[in-house]
């Protein structure tokens, strides 16, 4: 089953990241994909909390959620909505949606693990300052296979995509905008990680380059077999990659190395002095 990642250098301007996002999915269909993964943060780029906030709108009527459900729509196709910016009661929600092919959400999740850094290079990061975390983990029904959602800073917590495997995901989708300190460090080995941890494929959309709020993202949009092995590294290049989806890998994978059959719940820990 073949899928298709948008790799993209999202700004403050949300009709120009909508219009990004449209000419995505209609590429994708004509490259003959079942299904389309975009970035967190699609819509909107911007840390520039005041100047960024006026667009920071709630989900019914948001535009940029209008164009791709349109899109998807007229496409025909699936389509992960990686991430967006929305208001919410008291602070706002980092979104993730689900829409089918009939332009309608078919599944949300809202980020868990927030973003409360501070990073060598001088970087200081306070998600929580204005976004809610979630309360739900979700696992989608797709054509491709069963879905697990998370996004971006979630790929440091492993007991969420234990979870997510354990509900029967067989992808592991986590969109991001990993900074570049960070990227460099830590992208590739953690996904590979939750890909052979959790015996799934890891599909992981970025965000890349310079962006127009001065902020770097690192790019390396990748999709990461049950068995660990990187079949798409899309580097720093803007735009789209394609990547075959094998579900006669996962299914050796799991029998070769039957770690969901394995698990066991973890007793309370003696400290011993």
């Amino acid at each position: 089953m073949k899928i298709a990642l948008f790799q993209m250098c999202a700004g403050i301007n949300p009709a120009k990241n909508a219009s990004a996002l449209v000419d995505a999915i209609k590429a994708a269909k004509v490259g003959g994909a079942t299904m389309l993964f975009t970035p967190e943060m699609s819509g909107l780029l911007d840390r520039d909390r005041a100047r960024a906030q006026p667009h920071i709108l709630p989900e019914v009527g948001h535009p940029v959620l209008a164009s791709v459900q349109s899109a998807a729509r007229e496409a025909g196709m699936w389509v992960h909505l990686g991430s967006l910016a929305l208001a919410g009661e008291g602070r706002n929600l980092n979104r993730g949606f689900v829409v089918s092919p009939d332009g309608q959400i078919f599944a949300r999740y809202d980020k868990l693990h927030l973003f409360d850094v501070d990073l060598p290079t001088g970087e200081s990061w306070r998600e929580s300052a204005a976004y809610s975390p979630g309360a739900d983990s979700v696992v989608a029904k797709t054509p491709v296979g069963k879905l697990g959602l998370s996004i971006c800073y979630d790929l440091r917590f492993p007991a969420l995509y234990q979870a997510l495997s354990a509900a029967g995901a067989e992808i592991l989708a986590v969109p991001a905008a990993f900074t570049v300190p960070t990227g460099e460090a830590h992208w590739h080995v953690l996904l590979r990680a939750r890909a052979i941890e959790n015996a799934c494929w890891v599909v992981a959309a970025a965000q890349c380059g310079t962006h127009e709020d001065g902020r770097e993202t690192y790019g390396h949009s990748l999709v990461v077999d049950p068995w660990g092995r990187v079949v798409l590294d899309m580097e720093q290049q803007i735009g789209l990659g394609f990547a075959d989806i094998d579900p006669n890998i996962l299914a050796d994978v799991r029998t070769r190395v039957p770690v969901l059959d394995h698990r066991r719940s973890i007793p309370i820990v003696r400290v011993v002095s």
